[in-house]
């Protein structure tokens, strides 16, 4: 029966450190077993977790979510497992075409605490029509844009095709580089976003 992970998305879980929940690297399996991953460079985490976790479970559901992360290390700094490396480039800010338009507010103060350079920056694009585009991580652009980075670092992933409909709503809206997202308080991102989220997918399912 497999087992059940859930990624911790509050930051005031006290089962967790908060540099682990900051970095979004909480992860619940079961409703009660831990397991935690600290990034520690451009490739590397350290993971923590109970004994009563299937380890390879997790990291797997972990790199949906942080794919360029490639090798794992137990505290003990024994090397748990390894995916093959992924090529990571530096690339210019102004150079992305984003698929989002807005930000929230809170991740935005969150992911702020821990990125110190732009190092720690690393943004999963696609290529479409030969734009380079960020299909995830446009919060922390939204930072790189405000801390005046001028480069951040990204990789190539794959993704749905949807993702081609959200770009073109985003520069339908003028949201044609990361310079462009415009960052909503918490409760009125959740309500924006999800309601366009949601609209677009109904209407995908009415076609």
């Amino acid at each position: 029966m497999p087992h059940k992970i859930e990624r911790v998305n509050q930051y005031d879980d006290t089962r967790f450190s908060r540099e682990v929940l900051l970095e979004h690297g909480a992860f619940l399996i079961d409703d009660k077993y831990k397991c935690s991953f600290k990034i520690m460079n451009q490739n590397t985490a350290i993971v923590e977790f109970d004994n009563e976790v299937n380890v390879d479970e997790v990291i797997d559901e972990f790199r949906f979510y942080a794919e360029h992360i490639t090798k794992f290390y137990g505290i003990n700094n024994k090397l748990i497992k390894s995916f093959k490396d992924i090529n990571i480039f530096k690339l210019n800010i102004e150079d992305i075409q984003p698929s989002q338009f807005y930000v929230d507010k809170k991740k935005v103060e969150s992911v702020s605490y821990f990125i110190k350079s732009s190092d720690d920056i690393i943004i999963p694009l696609v290529k479409i029509n030969d734009e380079l585009v960020s299909v995830d991580g446009h919060t922390r652009l939204y930072v790189a844009t405000k801390r005046d980075y001028k480069q951040v670092y990204g990789f190539y992933t794959l993704t749905e095709d949807y993702i081609s409909d959200f770009v073109l709503e985003a520069k339908r809206r003028n949201v044609l580089t990361p310079y462009d997202l415009q960052i909503l308080e918490h409760d009125e991102y959740k309500i924006k976003w999800n309601e366009f989220c949601n609209n677009f997918f109904r209407n995908q399912i009415a076609k």
